[in-house]
């Protein structure tokens, strides 16, 4: 089917109202670069879910890393994004500033490089992400055992995503469909969200992530309302089984946990952890699950579940904002709060 029969029936849909949501936070920017909302009928909501590992990261895991950066002889290295992230009561920039040693790193193998250069210095990476990323951590792990490096270890807090899909529909969150997470996909394959098409009798869609890519993946939604079927819509990447190695790597190193995710609570088999016989790799990952609310008024979880817009909560766009965010729905460019605060999605 062309594009444009697509787009006219996505615009002119006029049968019942379908909520759709999104679970990768580069789908929730693409929606809002190509303009999507704009291109839909008012019977066709989205929602934008918990798809950014930054934003769902606890508090406690924060408050751990602002500990570690100040211990002597050690720093913590970690992405950029991750820096303004709140913690129960400041971030690691703000850590940083008052003497803290925190360095920003653009991938997790320059790590091998640094504990080398520096070997009296005992360096702590902040290990976030979801399956997409944590390949490249069992691929850390594996290096420093074959180079005999002890002065790395990882404070992990890592998610898997079908737990968490899981947690929202058994949680009453008003979904009719899922847009699944192409990066995620690519790893995972997409026969991974069947179990999950099959218990709710819902959708879901593998999406890329330029424009008509994403419009196809809705108009499949749309049509299958519900039916549990899973679509792949971009082939040419993602596969049923996905990337067996990179699993098995995972499964090397990893093993299931419980974890808690920022704004949604404790998720039963949605974490990963470093199995007992890396232990002398993990910098305390097991107990970080405490996550206190900056402001109790905050409603980040409701805005999650698709049960209200950002702009229910009492706290948008006054007391919390991309400079001031209080949950986490603010704390990242691809939360759900602030890509509507920025793109005004309906």
């Amino acid at each position: 089917m062309n594009l444009e029969t697509i787009k006219k029936y996505l615009k002119e849909y006029d049968g019942e109202e379908v909520a759709l949501m999104e679970v990768c936070g580069s789908h929730t920017g693409a929606i809002s670069k190509f303009g999507i909302p704009t291109l839909l009928s008012k019977k066709i909501r989205l929602i934008s879910g918990p798809g950014c590992p930054v934003c769902v990261t606890p508090s406690a895991y924060i408050d751990r890393l602002i500990e570690l950066c100040k211990e002597p002889d050690t720093c913590v290295a970690t992405f950029g994004d991750l820096m303004r992230v709140p913690g129960s009561e400041k971030n690691l920039s703000l850590a940083k500033g008052e003497g803290g040693n925190v360095r920003m790193v653009y991938s997790p193998m320059e790590l091998l490089t640094l504990a080398k250069e520096n070997p009296t210095t005992n360096y702590i990476f902040a290990a976030v992400g979801f399956e997409t990323t944590t390949p490249v951590y069992a691929l850390l792990l594996e290096s420093l055992i074959r180079e005999n490096i002890k002065n790395v270890k990882l404070l992990t807090a890592l998610k898997t995503m079908p737990a968490a899909i899981n947690w929202l529909c058994a949680s009453g969150a008003p979904i009719t469909g899922f847009i699944a997470p192409g990066h995620v996909s690519v790893i995972t394959g997409s026969d991974i969200f069947k179990p999950l098409a099959d218990k709710y009798g819902i959708p879901f869609a593998v999406a890329g992530f330029q424009g008509e890519e994403i419009l196809e993946a809705l108009y499949g939604l749309v049509k299958c309302q519900g039916s549990g079927k899973v679509m792949n819509f971009y082939p040419k990447v993602v596969t049923a089984e996905g990337n067996t190695v990179a699993q098995k790597k995972v499964a090397t190193y990893f093993e299931e946990s419980s974890a808690v995710w920022r704004g949604m609570g404790a998720i039963e088999g949605s974490g990963l952890l470093l199995r007992k016989e890396y232990a002398e790799f993990d910098a305390g990952s097991a107990d970080l699950n405490e996550d206190k609310k900056l402001n109790k008024a905050c409603r980040c979880d409701q805005v999650l579940m698709g049960k209200i817009s950002p702009t229910e909560c009492p706290l948008f766009r006054k007391v919390c904002n991309p400079m001031n965010p209080q949950g986490a729905c603010m704390v990242s460019e691809e939360g759900s709060c602030h890509q509507y605060l920025v793109n005004n999605r309906r």
